[in-house]
């Protein structure tokens, strides 16, 4: 998919209102630096090279990763860089969910996953997303990448 837009129109219909709202609730509450664009072939958000010169170390032409939304074949997945490098934001997130959604959390490292898309605890991706600002997470990053 080349835009975002693309990708949307291509989700299941079943599940497309509530990626629209996950996005929107994303983009709500992004903190200001941060740029949405398509990013590993899904909508990401990224911290543009114009705020950090030297991108991905992995492919220092792609701008530096910091969330993704992905449309899998059985969820909705959030991919969140802060749970993955900062363990105070993970022990927050797995300690708030239960406050926030009747499902179990369902996620892996830095992958959350929601197959009820009914349960998606859209308050708390909320926080999530003001937990990190542009300059926390380059700071982190380069601490991690030494």
């Amino acid at each position: 998919m080349d835009t975002i837009e693309n990708y949307i129109s291509n989700i299941p219909q079943e599940r497309q209102a509530a990626f629209i709202k996950l996005r929107q609730v994303i983009l709500d509450n992004l903190p200001k630096g941060f740029e949405e664009k398509m990013s590993y072939s899904m909508p990401g958000y990224v911290v543009p090279h114009s705020l950090y010169p030297p991108g991905y170390h992995c492919d220092p032409s792609l701008p530096l990763p910091f969330s993704s939304i992905a449309n899998q074949k059985n969820f909705i997945a959030l991919y969140s860089s802060s749970i993955y490098a900062d363990k105070e934001i993970l022990d927050w997130f797995v300690s708030e969910y239960p406050n926030h959604s009747s499902t179990k959390l369902d996620m892996g490292k830095s992958c959350i996953r929601f197959k009820n898309v009914n349960k998606i605890p859209y308050e708390l991706i909320a926080q999530l997303m003001q937990k990190m600002s542009v300059d926390q997470w380059i700071d982190l990053y380069e601490k991690r990448n030494k």
